[in-house]
């Protein structure tokens, strides 16, 4: 199943993507359920799929505007330097367990929707990633059981203003900028995904691919990452974690390329779809 968030008529929603459109969901399983985060948190998801079988679409895509997969995400977790490629190409020495920062909600962007340029850097990076979304909370999850608590998967792009980044030693200010991270086009339930390790993603600028690789080849697999993240914070339903991104960065690059106002910037991951966005420089708007 794909699910998929937006806005309608002024008003948020949540559907299903069928062949002809879209099926709303949006408070017609159940009263007052308007977002896809909260049929996460009721455990809903298998009532969505039976809700929706057979039933045409209602909605055009033309008929909303996409939101973030999960717009309201209570947490977005990021991972750094959990693909060789990237960690070797940054000269950062090995680690014993993940890298971690956070995103905020409020900085996040659809398919579609303008990533901005904000007018105090020139230095906009793109961070192709797979995004897992969580189903079912817990604290102390563990590894064997990891997946179980898995609601689904998405593409995420972690743009990064690389020299906010450094302005000291944590990642924070240049990962959550407002526009800059984007989130989807849809979420996809693993049933449909299967093994996520064979799953292949690819950053393209312009056209041209900047970062090509497998899931197969991250250094913390999802199993690990929700294990060691659980223990030091609550997952809850509908939180985010960002898997890290392939080597390739443009801020890595001989000599850097940074994304500039109007260069369209994709993720695709194969069975998640394609993220698609243009820059827009933040005073335009």
């Amino acid at each position: 199943m794909k699910f998929i968030s937006f806005v309608r008529l002024g008003k948020c929603g949540f559907g299903i993507l069928a062949d002809d459109g879209i099926i709303d969901l949006t408070e017609r399983l159940s009263p007052g359920l308007v977002s896809l985060k909260a049929l996460i948190a009721a455990d809903m998801l298998q009532a969505a799929a039976d809700f929706t079988k057979g039933k045409p679409a209602d909605l055009a895509l033309s008929d909303v505007t996409l939101l973030p997969v999960v717009p309201d995400a209570g947490k977005i977790l990021c991972v750094g330097l959990n693909y060789e490629t990237h960690r070797a190409e940054t000269k950062r020495p090995d680690n014993k367990h993940p890298t971690m920062f956070t995103r905020y909600a409020d900085s996040q962007i659809a398919h579609g929707q303008p990533m901005l340029l904000p007018a105090v850097s020139d230095k906009l990076d793109f961070e192709g990633e797979m995004a897992v979304i969580i189903g079912r909370g817990g604290r102390c999850i563990p590894e064997e059981r990891a997946l179980e608590h898995v609601a689904g998967y998405a593409c995420y792009n972690d743009g990064t203003i690389r020299d906010w980044q450094r302005h000291t030693h944590q990642f924070g200010p240049g990962k959550t900028f407002p526009g800059t991270g984007g989130f989807g086009p849809f979420m996809v339930t693993p049933d449909e995904v299967g093994d996520y390790t064979s799953l292949t993603i690819q950053t393209r600028l312009n056209g041209e691919v900047m970062q090509d690789a497998t899931l197969a080849d991250l250094i913390f697999p999802v199993e690990r990452l929700i294990a060691y993240i659980s223990t030091y914070t609550p997952l809850s339903a509908g939180d985010v974690i960002l898997t890290g991104t392939p080597g390739g960065v443009g801020d890595r690059r001989e000599p850097p390329l940074y994304m500039k106002v109007g260069d369209v910037i994709e993720v695709e991951i194969s069975r998640l779809g394609r993220l698609v966005n243009t820059v827009v420089a933040e005073t335009a708007l």
